[in-house]
């Protein structure tokens, strides 16, 4: 069987397992659109200021991103740190499957998850909001989409490395990830966090992220949208994460 089938058929496989999964379903799929929900109705829909769009328009691409964080980063290190303690990675390993082959579906998976992701946020933000859906920029936001994937993909499985044991990858994960959602602008608009904390913010991929994201999304951008140096900087974490999945992952457990 070619390399292409049997990354299918391990895509079909990891597909099956994530939607079988009543937690995975509920905290990558669910949990943004209650964060959606919950922002649109405290913060209403006034005008942001700074950014000359309403509320709802700014936490679209916001809850977007931070879904398609979730389904790849954050989900990949929980799932591949049970996956290890379990046993199961040094099972798959000692199997003729290709190492590239198991992380293809893996990958695979959270790069469907996170289009229907995209998908349902937007139809959701027009829908019950009004939001408009870009069309002028559709490539700049499929090149940050995708830069966004790859980038949070390697650094899910890097940091695997960091998480010692099946308890402990929730915790970590989120650990990792909720206090940038914090300082980072997705929870709480930029135009209410203090410049320094903005600034710090910017030495880690989930701002940047985000920012060419809003730009990619925002009705109001002109021109082709694309933030280039955000993506640079996105795109430098995703080479440095997969520098380290490369080096440090481990598919045995390591009790």
């Amino acid at each position: 069987m070619s390399a292409a089938r049997l990354s299918l058929h391990q895509f079909r496989y990891d597909q099956k397992v994530f939607w079988r999964n009543p937690a995975s379903v509920f905290f990558t799929v669910m949990l943004p659109l209650i964060f959606l929900f919950i922002f649109a109705t405290i913060f209403g829909n006034d005008e942001i200021e700074d950014r000359g769009v309403k509320t709802t328009t700014y936490y679209v691409p916001a809850i977007i991103s931070l879904a398609v964080i979730s389904a790849t980063m954050q989900s990949l290190a929980i799932n591949l740190t049970q996956d290890r303690e379990r046993g199961l990675l040094k099972r798959v390993r000692g199997t003729p499957l290709p190492a590239q082959v198991f992380v293809a579906g893996r990958v695979g998976n959270s790069l469907v998850v996170s289009l229907l992701m995209v998908a349902l946020v937007a139809l959701i933000g027009r829908l019950v909001y009004d939001v408009e859906i870009p069309v002028n920029t559709l490539p700049a936001v499929a090149v940050t989409l995708a830069v966004g994937a790859f980038t949070f993909c390697c650094l899910g499985f890097a940091l695997t490395a960091a998480i010692p044991s099946e308890d402990a990858a929730p915790a970590i994960s989120n650990a990792v990830v909720l206090p940038l959602y914090f300082i980072s602008g997705i929870f709480i608009p930029d135009n209410e966090i203090p410049d320094g904390v903005l600034s710090f913010a910017d030495l880690f991929p989930i701002r940047h992220f985000f920012e060419a994201f809003f730009t990619a999304w925002d009705p109001g951008t002109a021109g082709a949208g694309f933030e280039w140096g955000d993506l640079a900087i996105v795109a430098g974490w995703g080479l440095a994460g997969l520098v380290i999945a490369l080096t440090s992952f481990r598919w045995e457990p390591r009790r």
